[in-house]
């Protein structure tokens, strides 16, 4: 295979989807299977819609994925700016060049005008009816005499136009069913069926991995680029690949009103980077037909875009759960605490900086709850207990007259002991709360777990109690006795 060259080009209207997260891996894996580039462009023509937030929003999310691009946005190269907004002068050129061509034709007709003769011929084919294709002399002055300001429709070619998709074979699509495509606006500023073209001729890219929405306008862009070779803009036409839908619920399209939608709020839920590409690469493709779990090194080892599946693939929110969980698995008690830390912060549970004392307690608690949270999140919740002030503690879960009878024989077999020790601490409790008044562990221990942690689910209760210490130990107990 030739130098590949792929991009990517979001627009900076709205929180990121897991959609165009799942599109951008696609591209970054087949980028760096086959060694080529990667090109990141920013498509900010929409005025109206483009945020700075968003734009932020785009950048922080390929960041935090680890989605790694050569050539591009705050990189540099040479094909910029790589802003469609500062592009202008190139779109004016490109336009100019193609309104000197016979592939265009200048277009006076109002929408409504479009529709009135749509409806009365019956015509069910959305889109211009080439009214203004073969204008005379005196329509055209007639036209100007009335003060409209004409746009740049592209004329497609009479026929069909076949191509042979990488992810869903020969594709033909009668042009008779494509209408004639405005390149610009009456005011000159222009469109995305121009400058998404031209910035893909300009910038040498050779494949184009989109999603399946985005199909129908293939063809337009398939007669353009002839176009653009003609008047010198394009030396070559990319390859195109159309990536399925990503469903939710019901069958329906993964729409932005859904939650599972936002790609960050996923970084923020605690999530891996590495658990939720794992998962997104899953919405389409397979490492091997029995094996979910994967490194993204052995995803860009094996990845062919041919493998991709071009059926829907639908969002399940609890696969990526438990494919973020197996991950979390994998990493070392030592990642997972540095993972964990800036929750831990943000909840409040450590300062910021973090204190020596609570630094080394963290150091002994992590190892509680390291195999037992399935996200980052779950740190913060498991372990506020241990460096909460007393007099900020709060128990969540509440106790009853009979675990508060549990909590004061618990607090009578621990006010007892000489040694405070996980070891003496479970003897004692067991000896009190089993043997002697013979409750099973779940009845014996939950009413103590929830004294100390204020949870009915904690780190191990035993370890927990050591590590919290006799004093605050038995003050919660008394606490809770009270309560």
């Amino acid at each position: 295979m030739s130098k590949v060259r792929v991009r990517f080009c979001p627009s900076p209207t709205g929180s990121p989807h897991v959609g165009l997260a799942r599109t951008a891996l696609f591209n970054w894996a087949f980028a760096r299977h086959h060694g080529g580039t990667i090109v990141f462009r920013m498509e900010d023509t929409d005025k109206e819609r483009s945020t700075q937030e968003s734009y932020d929003g785009i950048l922080d999310l390929w960041r935090w994925l680890g989605l790694t691009w050569d050539e591009g946005i705050e990189v540099g190269g040479p094909h910029g700016p790589y802003k469609q907004s500062e592009r202008g002068e190139i779109y004016a050129d490109a336009l100019a060049r193609l309104r000197d061509s016979s592939y265009t034709y200048e277009c006076f007709c109002t929408n409504d005008e479009v529709d009135v003769r749509r409806k009365a011929s019956g015509s069910k084919v959305m889109g211009y009816d080439g009214f203004c294709r073969e204008l005379t002399a005196e329509q055209r002055a007639a036209f100007e005499a009335d003060g409209r300001k004409p746009i740049v429709r592209f004329r497609m070619p009479d026929g069909s136009i076949t191509w042979t998709d990488l992810v869903r074979g020969d594709i033909t699509f009668e042009t008779a069913n494509v209408p004639d495509f405005a390149l610009c606006r009456a005011n000159g500023d222009p469109l995305y069926t121009l400058v998404n073209p031209v910035d893909d001729a300009l910038m040498e890219i050779t494949h184009v991995l989109r999603g399946e929405d985005l199909l129908s306008s293939t063809p337009r862009q398939l007669a353009l680029f002839e176009a653009l070779k003609e008047v010198g803009i394009a030396t070559a036409t990319p390859s195109y690949g159309h990536l399925p839908y990503v469903m939710g619920q019901g069958n329906k399209k993964l729409s932005k009103r859904d939650p599972e939608a936002h790609a960050l709020a996923y970084r923020d839920q605690g999530f891996l980077p590495e658990g939720l590409l794992n998962y997104l690469a899953l919405l389409g493709w397979a490492i091997s037909g029995d094996r979910d779990i994967f490194s993204m090194e052995e995803m860009v080892e094996a990845f062919d875009i041919g493998d991709v599946n071009p059926n829907p693939a639908r969002f399940d929110i609890k696969k990526a759960d438990a494919i973020n969980a197996s991950h979390m698995r994998l990493l070392s008690l030592d990642d997972i605490t540095h993972r964990a830390l800036p929750f831990l912060k943000t909840a409040g549970v450590l300062g910021d900086p973090v204190s020596d004392a609570d630094a080394q307690l963290l150091e002994l608690a992590m190892p509680l709850v390291g195999e037992r949270i399935n996200k980052l999140t779950e740190a913060a919740p498991m372990l506020d207990f241990l460096f909460v002030a007393d007099a900020d503690f709060v128990r969540h879960d509440d106790l009853d007259d009979a675990g508060r009878e549990v909590v004061q024989a618990a607090y009578d077999a621990l006010s007892a002991i000489d040694v405070w020790s996980t070891a003496a601490i479970d003897e004692a409790l067991r000896a009190k709360l089993v043997d002697e008044l013979g409750l099973k562990p779940r009845n014996a221990f939950g009413p103590v777990r929830i004294a100390i942690s204020g949870r009915k689910i904690s780190p191990p209760l035993f370890e927990s109690l050591e590590l919290l210490g006799r004093e605050r130990s038995i003050a919660r107990l008394r606490d809770a006795m009270s309560e």
